[in-house]
């Protein structure tokens, strides 16, 4: 499976798998897409839009990653708030050993997160690839 035993090092290259993770799937990737504004007014960007022209389905992906502990997944949740204004459905993909325990029992909750060693799966099924 392409997405699974990639070591990432930082949100970007995050990114930059995603990209190739949907690539190798057949599906389309754009990076930074302008998407209207956040909840407080700043222009929003979502970092990957994963398309499939086959069956029109479109999806936004934040991704975060987190090498070391440290407050950067306590964002995570007003992300998680941000999509429900976007005009596609959303997902964040997290990575790194950083995050809490306690966060990624809650962020996994949400149905809204997805570790990037399972995106594979989960993209499979939400674009009817399996």
């Amino acid at each position: 499976m392409a997405g699974k035993g990639l070591a990432v090092k930082s949100g970007k290259e995050l990114q930059q798998k995603v990209v190739e993770l949907a690539h190798a799937l057949g599906l389309n990737a754009k990076t930074e897409v302008k998407a209207a504004r956040r909840i407080w007014g700043a222009e929003r960007y979502i970092d990957v839009i994963v398309s499939n022209t086959s069956n029109t389905k479109t999806l936004g992906i934040e991704c975060k990653y987190q090498g070391t502990s440290g407050s950067a997944e306590e964002k995570i949740p007003s992300t998680i708030e941000d999509i429900q204004s976007w005009p596609i459905a959303g997902l964040v993909v997290i990575n790194g050993d950083g995050f809490s325990t306690n966060m990624v029992g809650y962020l996994l909750s949400t149905g809204k997160v997805v570790w990037f060693k399972d995106l594979e799966d989960w993209l499979r099924l939400y674009f009817s690839l399996v």
